[in-house]
């Protein structure tokens, strides 16, 4: 399974020896204060929703614009409700995955149409593919080229015209109604951000302050106040009904700016990333956007509120229990093999931080019996170590001794992937030497992870862990962790015992 056991920094980097705190002060807060902040915004309903508003009016726009296309086109031996049945089932698809039911800051049907007009290609192509397969000849309504083309060309107006009407109508509820909005960072970047919104209320955000908790001297004609720093955050959300959060380059320190919009998003806040540099408003693959100008990023939701997450904890489900059952006759072979080389108690059981800081009781196959409760919470590696014998150095080696994991990630202490698991001790040690380290805990540990299949298992770097584990955790998706497992099964074949 896993490919990582006990965590080892890099030889040559010395963790701190004095200053330690408690490990509850490195933790997460804990998720039971996280739920009711966010209950607490969830029931303070947006002046104006466009999460569900927006995309339904813009899909029924192209549903309409495909039947209005076809029938506009069609003779008299055409069938215009068929012919938008063979469009649709494609067209919406290619569409949601181009991100045209996004809500976006700047709205515009104009920058849409190239879009647009790329997808109606491509599935008018396949409905004239499909009307061939299915009778024989192609439509006529359909495939006359001249025909085609008319259909193609009413298809691509009638969706940006109805587009922009809902643009429209959308520009307008904002003005209404706009969105209260936290600015974090007072410099001049959040203060001309600031005025924009102020000026400009086409985008539907009203600013009520900033956030920063080493601001500059603001403006002689500025509009907004400095509520605070970092330590306002879930203070100033609750009392504004804040549901926007716009980042900008600017405040004292940025890992205090990290912080507050992982709380941001955390708290139910959708968060936008104002960057100094306008050169980031052309990066590739980045969901863009643009707000009077200044380049704008959408931040993604956190892993945990995306909606693929729950099917995750599906597949983990899944996958543990059958793998339980599967792998019982190995399982047995174990227990046995351990009871004759080290005795009675063939489970390990240890304590190790998972989601939010809180401990769990992790289980192992025993590969050596420790001379103490102390040294199995405190000692780094046993890898080399003379007491393990022929059974035990073969588990390790095959990673055989991890199997019982599969009963944590039943229960739910675990994931299939994730970030590795760690002791209390380490984990207090670890935060104190590298202050992204916590930052790992806001999803659940895993038996592998994307450290440990970039070969960050061992004797190597915590700092890079962290970094990757981080990584993961941002960019999560489902696809993501096929691919991990997918690395972590070859990784298996070539054993290093590490």
């Amino acid at each position: 399974m896993t490919i990582d056991h006990e965590s080892v920094p890099r030889p040559g980097r010395p963790l701190p020896n004095s200053g330690w705190t408690t490990a509850a002060t490195l933790d997460r807060p804990a998720r039971t204060s996280q739920t009711r902040a966010s209950a607490a915004v969830g029931r303070h309903r947006r002046p104006f929703s466009s999460r569900i508003t927006v995309p339904t009016g813009l899909l029924a726009v192209d549903a309409l614009a495909a039947c209005a296309a076809t029938g506009f086109t069609a003779d008299r031996t055409g069938h215009p409700v068929l012919g938008a049945v063979a469009v649709l089932p494609l067209l919406l698809p290619l569409n949601l995955a181009a991100g045209l039911y996004r809500t976006r800051l700047t709205t515009s049907a104009l920058d849409e149409i190239p879009a647009l007009a790329a997808r109606a290609t491509v599935a008018l192509a396949f409905a004239v593919i499909l009307s061939a397969f299915l009778e024989g000849t192609p439509d006529v309504a359909v495939a006359h080229p001249l025909r085609l083309l008319a259909t193609l060309a009413a298809l691509i107006l009638f969706a940006a015209g109805g587009r922009g009407l809902v643009y429209r109508l959308l520009r307008r509820a904002r003005r209404r109604r706009p969105s209260p909005t936290l600015v974090l960072g007072a410099g001049q970047l959040g203060q001309r951000v600031a005025a924009a919104l102020i000026e400009h209320r086409e985008y539907g955000l009203r600013p009520v302050g900033f956030l920063d908790g080493d601001p500059v001297m603001l403006a002689p004609d500025a509009k907004l106040p400095v509520l605070g720093g970092r330590e306002a955050l879930e203070r100033e959300i609750r009392r504004h009904r804040i549901h926007h959060v716009v980042a900008t380059e600017g405040a004292a320190d940025e890992a205090e700016t990290a912080a507050a919009l992982r709380e941001a998003a955390r708290l139910g806040c959708q968060v936008w990333l104002v960057p100094a540099l306008r050169e980031y408003g052309s990066v590739a693959g980045a969901e863009r956007d643009q707000l009077w100008g200044f380049p704008c990023l959408k931040l993604g939701r956190p892993a945990l509120r995306r909606h693929g997450w729950p099917v995750k904890r599906a597949l983990d489900i899944t996958a543990a229990g059958l793998g339980l059952i599967a792998l019982a006759p190995v399982l047995a072979a174990c227990a046995l093999a351990v009871r004759f080389d080290t005795g009675s108690g063939v489970l390990f059981r240890q304590q190790r931080t998972g989601l939010d800081g809180r401990s769990f009781t992790l289980l192992k196959f025993r590969t050596l019996r420790p001379s103490s409760e102390h040294e199995s919470a405190t000692r780094w590696n046993i890898s080399q170590d003379h007491r393990m014998g022929t059974v035990g150095r073969l588990l390790r080696r095959t990673s055989l001794d991890e199997l019982p994991q599969l009963w944590n990630v039943l229960r739910g202490d675990m994931s299939l992937v994730g970030p590795r698991p760690e002791r209390p001790y380490f984990v207090m040690r670890f935060g104190q030497a590298y202050p992204e380290y916590a930052d790992r805990h806001r999803v659940p540990v895993g038996l592998t992870g994307l450290a440990q299949v970039n070969g960050l298992r061992g004797d190597t770097s915590i700092e890079d862990r962290a970094r990757f584990d981080n990584r993961y955790i941002e960019s999560w998706s489902i696809w993501q962790d096929t691919k991990v497992l997918l690395r972590t099964a070859v990784l298996l074949l070539n054993p290093d015992g590490s």
